[in-house]
This record gives structure tokens, C-alpha cells and sequence, in this order.
């Protein structure tokens, strides 16, 4: 079946045809076959034709880093101003009440949330099997891949409790044996390598001060084994940086090189404290990085050196958890993120562009998948966002329209393509009842917290 869309009025491709005024784009099932002015494909025979006039078109939003489960406890008043570790150790208490409803629940809200700012893509790092609950982790893909997003999640894991020095309580974590395990049978299971991908599975043990350094190294050999992506937290606190010398005698950075962490499988989340030479090392073993401005901010952990790092590693953006960020906007994170830079670096550190294809491309190779997402390029997945230039907040934007995305802050998408398939058009969600989501998910949060 061949789609065409027309009639753009600035198609910003990120790929090599750069940014076209009235564009087109030919799709044929999934996947994009010609990009280029409408005159040049009107007489073009396509099955369906969507007129996206009046619109800025450019490819979907890629989100690097996330904890769905996390939507059920946004905005809890006990640690709204709490630093992570304290933030962390509230928390734990009450995540180890969620069971299959609550992970499905929290799945399907996180993605439509995203989806409705411009993401097709996601990841998502789930740790939390409380009491071994490891079909959790099933629950999350199944309910996922219902809702049409392009996944790429993470099997996490935690395996250091507090009576063996780290943060999480007992009934949360897992012996390494049995995560080694469940981590090969997840990647046997649902793993999908090939070019068009909707599902991929990384391995992603959760956090310096959550897991064993004989799970760290074990997980590296299974990702090899299997040729799988490896995330974790590094970086995120000063707390992390004085944990990791006082137990393991090394700076985070340092740490993960003796782990055989620092290579191109992995992209870590945060990357807030570093200096030059952790910088050089993350660069020289081609390691990718997550984004999380606002869940930064928010806990007050810093602002990471993107500046620094620009141009020199792979750099993609994320809302991470929502009890960490209270949102799963991307336009949202992708206007902090410039912004954020320039508070501390200057009005020139990063650009509406730059941090735009931080958001597409740098995501994409982030997550290695670059060579069919993150650009609008014949051959490439039909991934595929569009923002009204028609809205109250984009009045008085039409200088540089692709800009005014992020400089006038567009607050949700008009139209999504994810791999051939819209799932949103005029701005409402096709085949989505809203409301009946919202209402359990309430009713799940309001019951988990309610039983301490």
C-alpha cells in the first residue's frame, strides 16, 4: 500500500535532502520510498494521500531512557523536593507493591504521553521485579507492543540490597544467578536484530550502588554473546560519585572501564558529573549517551556538560521516569535541554537544530539504530511527526518554522506515523479510548499508595 503526504510546508528530513519547502513524502507499507517537493509527485498514484499543509513535518523523536512503571507515582508529595538517593529510598517502599495491572497500566499511559509529544520510538529500562516477579518485564513488552511504538526496552536488574551495601530493600532485588538467566531467555525470546526492527532487547543492570560487580562483567560477556546493547545510570549525583570511591576505590567512569563497561555496546543515562578525562574515555570507546535535563533539574543533580560533549560523543535525549520528571513530554525535554545548556555555557551552546537532531538522529545512533530511523530518507522506516504552524503559541513563529518547534515550545503533535501506521491525526489519537487509560491508572496509584 503506498501513502503519500503532501503539501508540507517545511519538511525538515535530517537526512540528505536537508529541509525541502513543500515537501512530500511517498511511503510504501513501512517504509519510505521518494522525499521531495509535492509538484514533483502529484501524478504519483498512492492509496491514500494525507494533505499536511500548514504543518512542519521531520522525522519521529527518539526517547533514550525511561522507567514506564514510574507513571503511576508522579508528583508524591513526600519527596517532590527530595535528591535521589532520599528520593530513591522512599520510593523503593512502595514500587515493590506493583503487580501485572499496574506495569500495563503505567506502559500504556507513559507511551500515549510520549507519543503525543513526538515520539516513535522509545526504550525503556525496567529493574523492578519485586519478590520475582519476572514476567513482569513480559507484561510490559506485550502491552507495548499493542500500542504500535517502535521498542527497544531493557531487561534491568538489581541484585545489591541494603544489608549488602546498597540502596534498594530485598523484597526488589534478585540474585545474579537468576538475572543472568532471565536476561538470556528475554533476548532468546523477544530480541529482533533485523532492519525495521519494532522490538529490540538491551541488557541493563541498574546502577552502580543497585547491582554486584560479578553481575556488571557477566552482563557484558551475555551482551556479547548475543550481540545486544548494554545500558545502566552512571554519573547522575555527586551521592554516586562518593558512593563508587568509598565501595570500589574508583570515580564512576573509572569504574565502569574496570568492568569492561566502556564500549560500543553501551549508552549510559545522565552523564551528569564528569571531568575531561572521563569525557576523553567515553569518546574513545564510542560510548552513547541519554539526555535526562529535567529529571536532573528536577532532582537537583546538576547539569550534565552536553556542551563538552557535543560533536564528540553519541548524544540522544530522554524524559526518563516520570516520578524523576512528572511528564513524558519530549517537546518538553528537547526545549529544556537547550535551554539548560545555556544557562550554564552561553545563548550559543546549543541551537534549536542541534538539540532537534539530538531528539532524531543522535537518538537513533544512540540506540544503533540509525540506519533506518532518525532521518526522513528513501529506504529508511516510515517514522514520521507533524506540528501545526495554525496554533495559538506558534503565532508570530513563521521566521524559521522548524525552530519555533522548540523556541515556542509546539506542546503536542498533530499527526504520527510509526513504521507505516498512523496513530495520531488532527491531533486526536486513532483507536485510543483515553479516558478508560487515565481512569485505571488513577485507580492503580491511588491503591499502591495507599498501603503504607
Amino acid at each position: 500500500m503506498k501513502k503519500l503526504l503532501k503539501n508540507i510546508d517545511l519538511l525538515a528530513t535530517f537526512g540528505s535532502r536537508g529541509e525541502i519547502t513543500g515537501g512530500a513524502v511517498l511511503i510504501e507499507d513501512n517504509v519510505i520510498i521518494k522525499v521531495g517537493k509535492t509538484e514533483e509527485m502529484e501524478n504519483i498514484g498512492a492509496d491514500e494521500v494525507v494533505d499536511l499543509s500548514g504543518r512542519v513535518v521531520l522525522p519521529g523523536f527518539v526517547n533514550t531512557h525511561h522507567h514506564f512503571y514510574q507513571t503511576l507515582f508522579r508528583n508524591v508529595k513526600e519527596v517532590q523536593s527530595a535528591k535521589l538517593f532520599d528520593w530513591l529510598v522512599h520510593l523503593y517502599d512502595r514500587w515493590k507493591h506493583i503487580e501485572e495491572e499496574a506495569v500495563a497500566s503505567s506502559t500504556k499511559v507513559a507511551i500515549y504521553e510520549m507519543m503525543k509529544s513526538g515520539v516513535t520510538t522509545t526504550t525503556d529500562m525496567f529493574y523492578l521485579f519485586p519478590h520475582g516477579k519476572d514476567e513482569l518485564f513480559d507484561v510490559e513488552i506485550e502491552t507495548a507492543v499493542k500500542t504500535g511504538v517502535r521498542f527497544h526496552p531493557t531487561r534491568g536488574s538489581m541484585s545489591l540490597s541494603r544489608k549488602d551495601g546498597g540502596l534498594p530493600p530485598d523484597e526488589v532485588v534478585e540474585p545474579d544467578e537468576r538475572i543472568l538467566q532471565e536476561n538470556e531467555r528475554v533476548v532468546k525470546q523477544y530480541h529482533d536484530p533485523r532492519k525495521y526492527s519494532m522490538l529490540r532487547i538491551a541488557l541493563a543492570p541498574c546502577s552502580p550502588f543497585s547491582v554486584t560487580p560479578r553481575l556488571m562483567r557477566d552482563t557484558v560477556e551475555l551482551a556479547e554473546k548475543y550481540d545486544v546493547l548494554l545500558h545502566t545510570h552512571l554519573a547522575e549525583t555527586q551521592d554516586e560519585e562518593a558512593f563508587c570511591i568509598e565501595k570500589f576505590r574508583k570515580r564512576p567512569v573509572d569504574y565502569m572501564e574496570e568492568l569492561g563497561w566502556l564500549n560500543p555496546r553501551v549508552w549510559f543515562a545522565h552523564l551528569v558529573w564528569l571531568n575531561e578525562d572521563d569525557i576523553k574515555k567515553l569518546e574513545e570507546y564510542d560510548v552513547g549517551m541519554a539526555h535526562c535535563p529535567v529529571s536532573n533539574m528536577r532532582l537537583g543533580s546538576g547539569i550534565a556538560p552536553v556542551y563538552e560533549m557535543k560533536g564528540r560523543i553519541r548524544i540522544g535525549l530522554a524524559v526518563d521516569g516520570s516520578a524523576s520528571n512528572d511528564t513524558n513530554n519530549m517537546i518538553a525535554e528537547i526545549r529544556t535541554a537547550m535551554l539548560l545548556q545555556r544557562v550554564k555555557y552561553g545563548a550559543d551552546a546549543l541551537t534549536p537544530r542541534e538539540v532537534l537532531h539530538m531528539a532524531t538522529v543522535g537518538g537513533a545512533r544512540v540506540l544503533r539504530m540509525d540506519d533506518y530511523i532518525g532521518k526522513i530518507e528513501e529506504g529508511y522506516a516510515a517514522d514520521i511527526v507533524a506540528f501545526r504552524l495554525d496554533t495559538l503559541e506558534m503565532s508570530g513563529c513563521l521566521d524559521d518554522p522548524l525552530a519555533a518547534i522548540v523556541m515556542c515550545d509546539a506542546k503536542s503533535a498533530d499527526f504520527v506515523m510509526i513504521n507505516g501506521v498512523t496513530k495520531i491525526k488532527n491531533g486526536e489519537f486513532l483507536d485510543v479510548d483515553l479516558e478508560e487509560i487515565i481512569s485505571k491508572q488513577n485507580e492503580i496509584s491511588k491503591t499502591i499508595l495507599q498501603k503504607l
